[in-house]
């Protein structure tokens, strides 16, 4: 396996376990145990995935991962993001920086595994919920799975792979609600204790991106204690 995993963290042993393990399950592992040094080796390297604490002295996970959001070269980088912080807040903070999953310690190590190769597996390939890679069109509406774009009309929009994962979601169930936990099983590949916050935060980029190109309808819909559902 030739996938290289970037690992910040200022804590040694927690660093140096997920480096142990991730080289058992067949992984190149990088380390770095502040956040300078960590971006700085984001940009040399350019791994496949990012795993970065949010609590570390003078340059937190925050502003490195904003760093990274920022930079041409790295912007396309997945990051799974650690924290002891296990507030609301902080997770809406990562995920509209652009982090595509949180993992809150402590964890166990078979969590953080399950959840890099679901992100590897999603971002290395064709978005998981495409079933095709042909481009396929709904009235205005063409996916074109392999440029994780939506086009209404002439218009186009590029979007992140969970972003295109849920939008593809919610295309391939047109006129029918999609609920929120299978949003979270299908797009996430395991099951979050309830996390309804992830799902709205990205339903929210997602519905901006694709407002903008959408000539004033409004095609993704929320159904209030359900889920959301795509009218076309």
């Amino acid at each position: 396996m030739d996938n290289k995993i970037l690992v910040i963290d200022d804590d040694n042993s927690i660093n140096e376990l997920i480096k142990i393990n991730l080289e058992l399950a067949g992984y190149k592992v990088y380390q770095a145990f502040d956040g300078i040094r960590g971006f700085a080796l984001a940009k040399q390297e350019l791994p496949s995935l990012i795993i970065l604490d949010v609590m570390m002295p003078e340059v937190d996970g925050f502003t490195v991962a904003k760093r990274i959001r920022e930079n041409n070269e790295t912007k396309e980088i997945p990051i799974i993001m650690l924290t002891a912080l296990s507030q609301l807040n902080d997770k809406i903070n990562g995920f509209n920086i652009g982090v595509d999953d949180y993992l809150v310690k402590p964890f166990e190590i078979e969590e953080l595994l399950v959840r890099v190769r679901a992100l590897l597996k999603r971002t290395k390939q064709i978005p998981v919920s495409a079933s095709t890679r042909d481009i396929l069109t709904i009235g205005e509406i063409t996916l074109l799975p392999e440029q994780y774009s939506v086009r209404i009309g002439e218009k186009q929009a590029k979007l992140t792979p969970i972003e295109f994962d849920i939008f593809n979601l919610l295309f391939q169930n047109q006129g029918n609600m999609v609920s929120s936990a299978q949003l979270l099983k299908d797009i996430w590949g395991y099951s979050p204790d309830d996390d309804i916050e992830t799902i709205r935060v990205h339903i929210r980029h997602l519905r901006s991106k694709i407002d903008k190109i959408s000539n004033g309808k409004k095609y993704i819909e929320t159904i209030y204690g359900g889920g959301y559902k795509l009218s076309i």
